[in-house]
């Protein structure tokens, strides 16, 4: 039963709570593909139920007793402060403490899947941050700032300068360069003509270069006879 974390706050009834939702399967699964940070720490909670309680939790409005108390001992808990984060209304707020949370972010996963739905709002002031998250030194922060301006700033709110801001990157964190690759195969598939330039001129290192065309080729909105084209600009050594 959801609820015991949201009446009393006590972490050790959240932890118990989080147990009782273990899935073992899963947990062997999560440990494959997080392998940067320690098994120990992933209960195995698939994130449909995580997104439930932190949902209560937020209703609660006790939720800013969790958010306080960084950093977390378990995956599951960083898991439930980005969906918190992630539904969060007020914008001033939800800044605030992403700011304070975003240091002890430890992995693709709570980077990914934390995306406050409040930000589709306020992209003036969003922008800002990202491109002070671009330029962070935490691996993280930077996937993040990244993350954001692939979610938010390839549509109707398009710059070209955009592309030129993460094309400047250059980082030997494996999930920072795997993050620019994703972004420019999103690019090209949303604003083709103008981020193909970056691809010609190989304006990115090999390896996140050639990483871009890859995820391009497995898009189902890049046209054939632009795959074909993709191929022919990868690097090879």
């Amino acid at each position: 039963m959801i609820g015991l974390y949201v009446t009393n706050m006590n972490k050790t009834d959240l932890h118990k709570e989080l147990y009782s939702f273990q899935d073992l399967k899963y947990r062997n699964m999560q440990i494959k593909i997080i392998p940067n940070i320690n098994p120990e720490s992933i209960i195995g909670v698939k994130t449909p139920k995580l997104k439930s309680i932190a949902k209560e939790m937020l209703k609660s409005e006790e939720y800013k007793d969790f958010l306080r108390e960084l950093s977390h001992e378990y995956f599951e808990e960083n898991q439930l402060h980005a969906f918190i984060l992630s539904g969060m209304k007020d914008y001033d707020e939800c800044m605030e403490e992403l700011e304070k949370f975003l240091p002890y972010v430890d992995n693709w996963a709570t980077c990914d899947q934390m995306s406050p739905k409040i930000f589709k709002k306020h992209r003036e002031a969003l922008l800002t941050h990202i491109k002070e998250w671009i330029n962070s030194e935490e691996t993280y922060t930077v996937r993040f700032g990244v993350g954001m301006l692939m979610e938010h700033f390839l549509d109707d709110d398009y710059d070209p300068k955009y592309p030129e801001m993460v094309a400047g990157l250059r980082s030997e964190e494996y999930y920072v360069n795997m993050m620019i690759a994703w972004y420019f195969a999103t690019a090209l598939a949303k604003q083709y003509e103008s981020v193909i330039p970056y691809i010609e001129q190989k304006r990115l290192d090999d390896w996140t270069h050639n990483k871009a065309i890859q995820k391009s080729l497995e898009s189902r909105r890049i046209t054939e006879e632009q795959k074909i084209y993709l191929k022919s600009l990868k690097v090879t050594r």
